[in-house]
């Protein structure tokens, strides 16, 4: 990455190998900071992209930005209990705002035949005049029509944009790694545009910790078992936090999803577009539901997969989220349990608690690995084999990891892990950690009050999730320390008015459980809920006929699949 923040070709070459293979950057929640801070977009063959995760972070109250919530959310900013609605925001453009909603969008070429631009923001929408951010998109031009197209030729849709999740995740290399993927009719009919939010990757990025302070930081034990072991967690926390305040500044404060919503519509607005046309994965659902409930008159044609539930607290995203990982672990196990290279024993109970033990052993011990001085930690341990859980498609690599693991060898899973954070073999880290922690911190108030209420909390994670529900439950320490107050709480999202949403649910989806996608669907007037029976994280693009013949069908044409239609297995 060069040092005005564009990539030149071999970077983003690199960035694109990161997403073959195991790359599957983590996706957590929009909830204050769990496994590796919330829900990002696993990355699927040709579907999702990286997005995010995090273990512990936090640090010294040094409000960025007390404030009221940003415009558009009901009730007091930073509230705890009251889950009210989010409301939609006037039709007409503020005359403040005209200037940005006026602007002439310059595209230029720039790698492999996408077109990039730059535009600009204010940084607080309710105060324009305080300075602005610049924000970069890029666009796969539409395609000539293909052999798939059923759309007659020539008939122009407009923009579709797309948003990979985190949050962190970038929507502009995710766009320049599986837009020709996508449906030949789609391609034919839409340009296919990615916005970096703002705080994300070319958009004023957030930063926090070199990289070697973000490997101590990975392999800080989140599953204290004395008082020394949580003082370091929390310190840990404070760390993290800090260097995102010394480095990030005022940023911290309006890196909010309700004004990254606020942004979407100024650029569908230069986009000459009426309508917002959007697809999201995981964290990219919040976003679309957000702008949906901002502005239901300007939602086009919406695909959501891999839902968020808006109305959840930050603890309740969590601890639900810790099931998701145990849903997924136990699918993982009974498929594991059938195959002759299953390091894990020959049932669901004795992959369990092989498990157990080996994270165990691990805190006990940590791991030699082939790289360097690097040790394999539980932490690296715990989040190797959850970054696994995001497609099955790295089932068959986790079991070599836990069969070199249970062998003496941490280097499969410090593998996995690394490509969890997205960490580069020179040991540079990408923005995507710091930014999801930014916005999932602004977003909702934290879970606790400090290391107390943590440790009171993980009988109830562990219930959940006897797998990971302790790690959980301490890694929802994540924003009790941070420097930005939150700007948001839970709500619903109605979008009353909006033309057919259609929100796609996984059964067994690790980072966004199925009930999310129900209870999306199900808050939204619009609504239609889609699910794919099946492993993994998100759905559209994973090449089942079904699903993506519903989807591509909506795009193309406006009609959506028939409410509680079902896909898969």
């Amino acid at each position: 990455m060069r040092a005005d923040g564009r990539q030149d070709v071999s970077s983003r070459a690199r960035a694109r190998e990161r997403r073959t293979g195991i790359a599957v950057a983590a996706a957590l929640v929009t909830v204050a900071g769990l496994v590796a801070g919330g829900c990002s977009a696993g990355d699927a063959p040709s579907s999702a992209v990286p997005s995010s995760a995090v273990p512990s972070a936090a640090v010294s109250p040094a409000a960025v930005s007390p404030g009221a919530g940003p415009a558009g959310l009901a009730g007091p900013a930073g509230g705890a209990s009251a889950v009210t609605p989010l409301e939609p925001l006037p039709a007409a453009v503020p005359p403040a705002l005209a200037p940005y909603y006026a602007q002439l969008l310059g595209w230029t070429p720039c790698d492999d035949g996408y077109e990039c631009t730059t535009f600009r923001v204010p940084l607080d929408y309710d105060r324009p005049a305080d300075g602005d951010l610049t924000l970069a998109a890029v666009r796969a031009p539409a395609a000539p029509a293909g052999a798939g197209d059923t759309v007659a030729p020539g008939e122009r849709l407009g923009s579709l944009l797309l948003n990979p999740g985190g949050p962190g995740g970038s929507a502009v290399e995710y766009v320049e790694g599986v837009a020709r993927t996508y449906d030949a009719g789609v391609r034919a009919r839409y340009d296919l545009v990615g916005l970096d939010p703002r705080g994300v990757g070319r958009s004023a990025p957030v930063t926090c910790l070199s990289g070697e302070r973000m490997d101590a930081y990975t392999a800080a034990d989140i599953t204290p078992d004395d008082q020394s072991e949580v003082d370091a967690l929390v310190a840990a926390a404070k760390e993290f936090a800090e260097g995102c305040r010394q480095r990030s500044g005022d940023r911290l404060g309006h890196l909010s999803t309700v004004e990254a919503a606020r942004d979407l519509d100024v650029l569908r607005a230069l986009l000459g577009d009426e309508r917002l046309h959007y697809v999201g994965k995981s964290y990219g659902t919040f976003l679309g539901a957000t702008y949906a409930g901002l502005f239901p008159g300007r939602t086009g044609r919406m695909v959501l997969d891999g839902a968020m539930d808006p109305s959840l607290d930050s603890l309740a995203g969590n601890r639900t989220q810790a099931g998701g990982f145990e849903t997924a672990w136990t699918a993982f196990a009974r498929d594991c349990a059938e195959r002759e290279d299953c390091p894990l024993g020959r049932t669901e109970q004795q992959a369990g608690e092989r498990l157990t033990a080996l994270f165990a052993a691990v805190d006990a011990h940590p791991l030699t690995t082939t790289d360097g001085a690097r040790r394999l930690s539980e932490a690296q341990a715990t989040t190797g084999v959850i970054q696994a859980m995001y497609a099955d498609f790295l089932w068959p690599r986790l079991r070599t990891a836990l069969a070199d693991a249970g062998a003496g060898d941490g280097t499969g899973l410090l593998k996995l892990s690394d490509a969890y954070y997205g960490r580069e073999a020179d040991g540079s880290y990408p923005n995507l950690m710091f930014a999801n922690m930014a916005v999932n911190c602004l977003d909702l108030p934290a879970p606790f009050a400090g290391p107390d209420d943590a440790a009171r909390a993980v009988p109830d994670f562990e219930q959940t999730s006897p797998r990971f529900g302790r790690d959980m439950a301490w890694m929802a320490l994540t924003c009790t320390y941070w420097p930005a107050r939150p700007t948001g709480t839970p709500h619903t999202v109605r979008a009353a008015g909006a033309a057919p949403i259609v929100v796609v649910g996984t059964t067994r989806d690790p980072a966004t459980p199925y009930a999310w996608a129900q209870a999306l669907a199900g808050q939204l007037e619009s609504g239609r809920l889609l699910t794919y029976d099946g492993d993994g994280h998100t759905a559209y693009g994973r090449h089942d006929t079904c699903l993506d013949g519903a989807v591509n069908r909506f795009l193309l044409g406006g009609e959506p699949p028939e409410n509680g239609k079902t896909c898969g297995r």
